[in-house]
């Protein structure tokens, strides 16, 4: 349980950086470079979010939490993924982008006080 917390706020740091790399991109229109920028990132994200995608469905096998749900986990390590590529491309959708990050940042944080209240 203690590692997952750890997990979950690592990917909000993470999901964080990605909503600044992405406002940034836009501004400045400039592509991020695949092999010194995104794929270094990319797979730093990856390594935490399949931790975090074990950790979790675990966590829910075993304690049933009220608010978060084997699907929400599955949606959520998906657009973590999307995320951490699209953030270094300023042509990537807006509203979509910012969608998934509102809907990544709902479930991590809902997690967390689920985690904090045990």
């Amino acid at each position: 349980m203690k590692e997952l917390k750890q997990v979950t706020e690592e990917l909000l740091v993470l999901v964080e950086k990605m909503m600044i790399e992405y406002k940034s991109r836009r501004e400045s229109g400039e592509k991020g470079d695949f092999y010194t920028e995104v794929k270094p990132f990319a797979d730093e994200v990856k390594e935490k979010n399949d931790r975090w995608k074990d950790l979790s469905l675990n966590w829910i096998k075993e304690t049933k939490p009220k608010h978060i749900h084997f699907p929400q986990i599955l949606n959520t390590f998906d657009n973590i993924e999307m995320l951490s590529v699209h953030c270094f491309f300023p042509e990537s959708s807006y509203n979509r982008f910012i969608s998934h990050y509102q809907s990544v940042s709902y479930v991590l944080g809902t997690e967390l006080d689920e985690l904090n209240e045990k």
